[in-house]
């Protein structure tokens, strides 16, 4: 196939009222060019939605009917993401009938990783067959249900884009991928056959509830909070005893399985602080389970706009820490571009989903199509 312009779109669990939307040129394996990227904000009342779908999807917990709220969630978030590619095509200059392909996420409204003798479950929000019909071309999505279904983790799933960005970049082995979102996944490629990616624990999302909890806003803007406080370092080393850290990966997080309760009794900055050197340090265990330590980490994702955070992973995960977009990434539009990437990975049947990433059983093939 050749180099086609596909469309990305991502939207994550810290639910920052943003949709990023992507554009790249691909052919699935590699990045031909980079086209425009932007953040398109939901309406309050649709972000008021998705956050109560949120606060229900973890009472449902996989149990019983779904709620009812799922579905008005998923006709207001597709209509909205919709229009808001109809838009972006347009201000890019573009038609619609240009874009070989839109790889539509969705919302993850709640995700639970296999246990042994029980497959996990995920459930994204989305509609694809309501976008192809809304903007006439074809949409790709629903990305993770069918490794989940194989006994897959069903996440992390941007490690063949991360591939193909260290490909492109010429580095491998001792430089690894961080993303740092709601939860963190780190990407580590040998320069050959070995792909490995996991979750490698909490990011943003228990930094953000814990201050919007204490009513200072939406998240630790600029780390600023954190960065006032003492870090409980005995409540730290008590968390960093969880036994995710140390088992082995294939692994995959829930948005909430580390929860903002870790820092429970404690005062706004010395709560932030705590929690941040937590990510952080989970980085640092995770990078021990790899098979080469890296001594570098280009960092993707919200989090690296966290100066307080970014100075905890050199400190205490032990490695270099670089933004994304010091090596010529778009640092916020990674995750949009991945699903643009594995978009043209689905029409082409290539696999998305590997032992080494996700626990499936074989490399895999995934997602939906519709049109």
């Amino acid at each position: 196939m050749d180099p086609i312009w596909t469309i990305g779109l991502m939207t994550g669990t810290v639910l920052d009222g943003n949709i990023d939307i992507a554009m790249v040129k691909t052919d699935g394996e590699s990045i031909e060019s980079f086209g425009p990227y932007t953040l398109a904000p939901y309406s309050a009342e649709v972000r008021a939605l998705l956050e109560e779908t949120l606060a229900q999807a973890r009472r449902w917990n996989f149990g019983g009917p779904e709620p009812e709220i799922f579905g008005r969630a998923e006709q207001a978030l597709t209509r909205a993401q919709s229009e808001a590619v109809r838009r972006f095509v347009e201000a890019s200059g573009m038609q619609m009938s240009d874009i070989g392909a839109v790889g539509f996420h969705g919302q993850s409204v709640l995700h639970r990783a296999p246990q042994p003798g029980r497959i996990g479950d995920t459930r994204q929000l989305g509609d694809g067959a309501l976008m192809h019909e809304m903007l006439g071309t074809r949409v790709v999505y629903d990305f993770r249900t069918a490794d989940v279904r194989a006994g897959g983790q069903g996440a992390p799933l941007a490690a063949a884009y991360h591939q193909a960005l260290l490909r492109r970049l010429g580095t491998h082995g001792d430089t690894a991928v961080l993303n740092l979102g709601g939860v963190a996944n780190v990407t580590w490629w040998d320069g050959a056959d070995r792909l490995i990616a996991f979750d490698t624990g909490p990011a943003n999302a228990p930094i953000n509830d814990f201050v919007k909890a204490n009513g200072r806003g939406e998240m630790d803007r600029d780390g600023a909070i954190a960065a006032r406080g003492t870090v409980d370092e005995a409540r730290l080393r008590e968390l960093l005893k969880h036994p995710y850290l140390a088992a082995p990966s294939p692994k995959s997080l829930d948005r909430f399985d580390f929860s903002a309760s870790m820092a429970d009794g404690l005062n706004l900055e010395a709560g932030a602080a705590t929690l941040t050197a937590f990510t952080a340090s989970a980085v640092g265990k995770a990078l021990d389970l790899l098979p080469q330590r890296p001594r570098r980490l280009i960092v993707s994702g919200g989090g690296r706009h966290n100066p307080t955070l970014m100075k905890m992973l050199g400190e205490r995960a032990g490695v270099t820490v670089v933004n994304a977009d010091g090596v010529g990434w778009r640092g916020d539009a990674i995750e949009a571009e991945c699903f643009a990437f594995l978009a043209a990975r689905v029409l082409r049947g290539l696999p998305i989903s590997f032992p080494t990433t996700t626990g499936a059983p074989k490399p895999m093939t995934g997602g939906r199509i519709a049109g």
